[in-house]
């Protein structure tokens, strides 16, 4: 399987973490250039995301149709698009509701939140625009979950068995044998990095865990502002990846105009995205960071991963929060420093203020801005 020449190595691309009391998988792999359970510059991770996106581009030039996996790689999906032109179509499985004949269900076996969602309404009709799919993910371990996913989707869309199928991923540590499971599949391997076989179960036995503790949420009193525009566009449902471009940039433009004020006065910024919704937060932050802001990005996730503060250890602090998106869900955010300004980038439809008002109970900033897909923007100074 070819990986794409460039700079990025295991050392650079990999560290492994324990998961909090998951009887599937003892471990997982995480990515510190990804803006996911650490953080990092928003140019270094979109840089990332974009080397594969060119290499796919180059070797697949035919590609218009492109599949993120929620919730680590609906950035790196959106970022691999981009590079494939605005007319390039794009959408993400999603954990989040869906209903109706045009979803298909699937599951992912190992993970702490096993069924995703995948819109299916407009298969037919972007399957006759395109001679190859891409399915990109952040890593690929063993391939059952996409196999199974491609074998359930041809089904219903036979076409697809026609197309080139690439899986698509930052790391990749299948076998030969998966791989070879995979080629029978019809199925494609590219990576940016190719990772040796190892036992990873057994170098995160030895590791004492413990769980994030809870954030109370606190009755803070935040300013609301609505902001002009349109918001973002959902890519749960297909969009062309120009569009939900376009729609990231604007709402950055008016978070910059409108709620943010002078670049210079926002000191040491996080800019912080919310489970599934990362590529807004990443395209916010590249601009801060162009214009000369310190600027760190990474996200709410629903992983539970075990804190340790072992040497190398990559989780060493963490809080378990309410969802920005359902009531009663768990998520968790990692590895907060002090900052001087948090901008909090979501694309939830409630207006319960119940999970910022947690977040900001652990947050060390002075100031605290949450903006919503649809325009709201909320302000706390800490003082």
């Amino acid at each position: 399987m070819p990986s794409y020449t460039t700079s990025y190595t295991k050392e650079t691309t990999l560290r492994v973490a324990k998961r909090y009391r998951n009887a599937k998988r003892a471990y997982l792999l995480v990515n510190p250039l990804q803006a996911k359970h650490m953080p990092v510059s928003p140019t270094e991770a979109l840089t990332m995301m974009r080397t594969l996106g060119a290499g796919l581009r180059q070797e697949f030039p035919g590609a218009r149709l492109v599949l993120g996996f929620a919730e680590t790689a609906t950035a790196l999906g959106a970022a691999v698009a981009s590079r494939l032109g605005p007319d390039c179509a794009f959408l993400t499985t999603t954990r989040e509701a869906g209903e109706g004949p045009g979803w298909v269900r699937f599951l992912e076996e190992h993970s702490h939140a096993a069924e995703q969602k995948l819109w299916g309404g407009d298969l037919d009709a972007l399957l006759q625009e395109t001679d190859t799919v891409l399915f990109v993910d952040d890593e690929i371990s063993t391939g059952k979950t996409l196999r199974n996913m491609v074998a359930q989707l041809t089904r219903r869309w036979p076409a697809l068995g026609e197309k080139t199928l690439v899986a698509a991923s930052l790391l990749n540590r299948v076998t030969p044998e998966q791989e070879e499971a995979l080629a029978d599949a019809g199925i494609t391997c590219r990576c940016l990095v190719r990772l040796p076989q190892e036992d990873h179960t057994a170098q995160v036995a030895d590791w004492t865990v413990t769980e994030a503790p809870p954030a109370v949420p606190q009755n803070l009193s935040f300013r609301q502002e609505t902001l002009p525009g349109e918001g973002l566009l959902d890519p749960r449902k297909t969009l062309r990846i120009g569009a939900y471009d376009r729609s990231c940039q604007a709402v950055a433009e008016v978070m910059l105009s409108r709620a943010l004020g002078p670049v210079e006065t926002l000191g040491k910024t996080l800019v912080l995205g919310t489970e599934e919704c990362m590529y807004p937060a990443l395209i916010l932050g590249e601009k801060l960071e162009r214009l000369g802001a310190e600027v760190c990005c990474h996200a709410t996730t629903r992983s539970p991963i075990g804190l340790c503060d072992a040497p190398g250890y990559p989780i060493r602090s963490g809080w378990k929060l309410p969802s920005f998106y359902e009531e009663e869900r768990t998520t968790y955010v990692y590895n907060l420093r002090e900052y001087d300004t948090v901008i909090v980038v979501s694309d939830t439809k409630k207006t319960d203020l119940r999970a910022i008002q947690a977040l900001a109970s652990v947050l060390t900033c002075k100031h605290l801005i949450y903006t919503q897909g649809e325009g709201y923007v909320w302000k706390l100074s800490k003082g």
